[in-house]
């Protein structure tokens, strides 16, 4: 009787393989989430500046937050905040066994893509000034 055994890959190929909506979301709640930790000192700092009440952190942070890429990171950070809160209440959705069929979970995935999307669109017109 020959040998049922199955060819293992000598490496993992990762461009070859293809993940779900729901795991491309699940991956982007994970950088979110790291990228939102490792900027949480300069957002603190930013904080701290918008609380003083000298005019000395007045000036330091229109003078940060005026800077075109200051702009562009602080819309990534709005981004990473809103996706990261949309995943969460996915996920824990699925905690409680709300959604966890395929049709349902590609559905939220979808779901969480859009809202985190059109908010940061919103707050990012915000941001740049256009209301």
């Amino acid at each position: 009787m020959p040998e049922m055994t199955k060819q293992r890959p000598k490496h993992l190929a990762l461009h070859q393989i293809r993940l779900p909506l729901a795991g491309y979301a699940s991956i982007l709640h994970r950088v979110s989430g790291a990228g939102l930790f490792m900027m949480l000192p300069v957002l603190i700092w930013l904080l701290q500046l918008s609380l003083g009440s000298t005019q000395q952190n007045v000036e330091t942070f229109n003078a940060v937050t005026g800077n075109w890429l200051a702009k562009l990171i602080l819309l990534g950070l709005i981004w990473a905040f809103l996706h990261h809160f949309c995943m969460g209440i996915r996920i824990l959705l699925i905690d409680i066994h709300v959604g966890v069929e395929k049709e349902q979970a590609h559905s939220s995935a979808v779901a969480v893509m859009v809202v985190s999307l059109v908010l940061t669109a919103i707050f990012g017109l915000k941001l740049l000034g256009a209301y």
